[in-house]
């Protein structure tokens, strides 16, 4: 882990967020840090509040209480609009692409680049090229056909196109929800680097992920391990097995606060 990763001053703090439905505790006093150039793994066992965690951090849920600093300053967050304007993006496991449509038109899709409407309020379509091209470039998947189906790809490029749109606006945090489910091996390895691209270029990152042993280990900076709805156990991950991380989602290690 680069060392400008561990010291850089946090984005995002999350602190003593809990939530409820009814008689379930979805989060109870939970904690998280997010910083700029680093990629943090979300972890735990199912139903240990991974993804409610996500969706107060996007805007989606809004918890019965805790604080949530952005930049340093408490904000809050009443919708996803909310947390678009401050700089997060989130793209969740079913990546809300249309097959039907182009890489371009994914890539805008809710956000096309329109003439005024006086001019007839038509697709800027060359526009929306050049900062597609400018997006993939800049992520290193020129290889992406523009004008190709987004149905017709394979489930990685498929993956790297939603990616792609979430950094489309500049933002500051990205937050991933299964970004290698159901993809190959190769797949997953180039959606790895493609995270770590994000972290190079300044971006806070948050993954959630069941693939622990190979995924988690060799991709993420940090882990955060959750179970039944509170914070289990924190690792470097170049300093700890999969063993130890599954230990801890389960319950192996009781009492384990932070290790590596």
């Amino acid at each position: 882990m680069a060392l400008d990763r561990v010291v850089a001053e946090p984005i995002l703090e999350l602190e003593g967020i809990s939530k409820s439905y009814g008689g379930v505790k979805a989060l109870t006093d939970v904690s998280l840090t997010l910083r700029p150039g680093e990629v943090v793994a979300l972890v735990g066992d199912n139903g240990a509040g991974k993804s409610t965690l996500v969706k107060t951090m996007a805007g989606v849920v809004k918890p019965d209480k805790g604080r949530y600093t952005f930049e340093g300053k408490n904000v809050s967050i009443n919708g996803p609009s909310d947390a678009s304007d401050l700089g997060i993006q989130t793209v969740y496991q079913d990546l809300s692409l249309c097959n039907n449509l182009d890489a371009v038109q994914n890539l805008f899709l809710g956000r096309e680049q329109t003439l005024p409407w006086w001019r007839g309020g038509r697709i800027q379509r060359a526009e929306c090229e050049v900062r597609a091209r400018q997006v993939l470039r800049k992520l290193r998947l020129d290889s992406i056909a523009l004008d190709r189906n987004v149905g017709a790809m394979s489930g990685g490029q498929r993956q790297n196109i939603a990616i792609a749109r979430s950094i489309l606006w500049e933002p500051k945090v990205v937050l991933l929800d299964e970004p290698t489910a159901a993809l190959s091996h190769s797949a997953a390895e180039q959606v790895g680097v493609l995270i770590r691209e994000l972290a190079a270029h300044g971006l806070a990152v948050l993954v959630i992920s069941h693939d622990i042993h190979h995924f988690v280990i060799d991709v993420t900076d940090r882990i955060e391990v959750l179970r039944l709805g509170q914070n289990a156990a924190s690792f470097s991950s170049k300093d700890v097995t999969g063993e130890r991380v599954v230990n801890a989602m389960v319950g192996g290690e009781e009492g384990i606060n932070s290790a590596g």
